[in-house]
């Protein structure tokens, strides 16, 4: 806010300043914290159609960056799923003189000019989750190679137990989205080889709509019977998949995989719906997020709490934490997901998942 207030002060009039200050809280901007001129700290996510930015990852980022950072303010916004309002985000963020920024791209590669703005103010971007292009200053996230290859693996031991066949269709992420190409590169290293690709697909904007209108073209062109796993990259298009295949009388369902441990996710991995998802600890993610936008905010190197190196095309190697995620099954729903606090067993059995959650014995 420092330099928009500085800026409003010397370019117009007393009666002015109000309008100049409201034009810095544009784009659907929201802060919280701070007030005592402490730093300032953007916050920018992606879309409203992965439940973890809004559920999970914001109010995580904002806990942490508070505790390590009493009298810093967080500044967020969301881009719903358009590149040019988070490149105007961007913007308002440059005007509102934020300290750091931490950005979940929209399209990783069209945000790159922005974080070259950002770069040439002189505010330090966090690329959170997913690795963007340009000067970044840090990155946090999982080692998404990792996360493709358990999936990998899941999906063929799923179809090895019920041994009907080794089709499958694969219905990958969003394209410009560089976690989704991880995602898939790790998914092939174990599947190539191993199973036959029917149908392959890639999501813009990983909209589980799209992945519904995918699946279906897919069971229409390959047949029913010729669909024996389903690879999905993540829980919200796993949904529009198992929609699609349910609407096509598809019984019993193939293996499904998923991403993310999103509760509807995990109650259809309960219900025998969804076969899997992986679980990527929202905490720790967000505590070494919030520890580089603070450190960043500050001036000081971040060197010092990276765990490796990344390289995302631009000159230098970036400082990164990547952490460890891990597969979630029916058998360990209870010994992950509930152990480490993500839900209750109140919020993933529901009345009508009673008998489910008994057999996976998440209850009794």
């Amino acid at each position: 806010m420092k330099t928009c207030i500085r800026n409003a002060v010397l370019t117009v009039t007393a009666v002015s300043v109000s309008v100049a200050l409201a034009a810095c809280g544009q784009s659907g901007e929201s802060a919280v914290g701070g007030g005592n001129g402490g730093p300032s700290i953007g916050l920018l996510v992606p879309d409203a159609v992965t439940p973890r930015w809004e559920t999970n990852d914001r109010p995580l980022l904002e806990k942490k960056i508070k505790e390590l950072c009493g009298d810093c303010t967080v500044v967020h916004a969301n881009a719903r799923g358009d590149v040019a309002t988070q490149q105007q985000q961007v913007d308002s963020m440059i005007t509102r003189g934020v300290d750091a920024l931490v950005l979940v791209a929209v399209d990783a590669r069209a945000l790159s000019s922005a974080v070259g703005k950002a770069e040439e103010a002189g505010i330090p971007v966090i690329a959170y989750d997913r690795l963007s292009e340009g000067p970044i200053s840090g990155y946090v996230s999982f080692n998404g190679q990792e996360v493709g290859r358990l999936q990998g693996r899941a999906l063929l031991q799923a179809m090895h137990e019920r041994g009907h066949g080794d089709e499958i269709v694969m219905i990958n992420g969003d394209p410009t989205d560089p976690n989704a190409v991880a995602f898939k590169e790790g998914a092939l290293s174990v599947l190539r080889g191993k199973v036959k690709i029917g149908k392959m697909f890639d999501t813009p904007m990983w909209r589980s709509d799209l992945a519904n209108m995918n699946m279906s073209g897919a069971i229409a062109d390959l047949g029913a019977d010729h669909i024996n796993g389903v690879y999905s990259a993540n829980d919200a298009l796993a949904s529009g998949i198992i929609s699609s295949l349910r609407a096509n009388k598809i019984s019993p369902l193939p293996p499904v995989t998923g991403q993310d441990a999103d509760l509807g996710g995990v109650r259809r991995i309960v219900d025998g719906e969804q076969y899997m998802t992986v679980w990527k600890p929202f905490q720790p993610e967000a505590a070494a997020g919030a520890a580089m936008a603070v450190a960043a905010a500050r001036g000081e190197n971040l060197d010092r709490m990276a765990t490796g190196k990344v390289s995302n095309r631009s000159e230098k190697a970036v400082p990164a934490v990547l952490l460890t995620p891990v597969a979630v099954t029916a058998d360990n729903i209870k010994d992950t997901l509930v152990k480490g606090g993500v839900y209750t067993i109140q919020q993933i059995c529901i009345p009508r998942l009673r008998a489910a959650c008994d057999k996976a014995g998440l209850t009794g």
